[in-house]
């Protein structure tokens, strides 16, 4: 846990959210929810200026340190009028 303390120091205000590890998953279609499976295994909500400011942000990120880890970085956008 060192490194991603580390880590969130270094990437300081950027971090609106350090997150958590994610586990089990529910699909919820209609009326109906069932078990289901995801590679989504944590989650993270920066704030940066564009996505390579956020690509920049996750350089040298512990999680890079697992063999085959990868991350995906989601852009929020704004609702109109909300």
């Amino acid at each position: 846990m060192g490194a991603w303390r580390a880590w969130h120091e270094k990437a300081g205000g950027a971090v609106v959210d350090l997150g958590a590890p994610l586990d089990k998953s529910t699909k919820v279609l209609g009326g109906s929810a069932t078990a289901g499976r995801t590679s989504i295994t944590g989650y993270t909500i920066l704030q940066a200026e564009s996505m390579d400011g956020a690509v920049l942000l996750m350089k040298d990120h512990p999680h890079f340190r697992m063999p085959g880890a990868s991350a995906q970085i989601l852009e929020c956008v704004a609702i109109p009028g909300m």
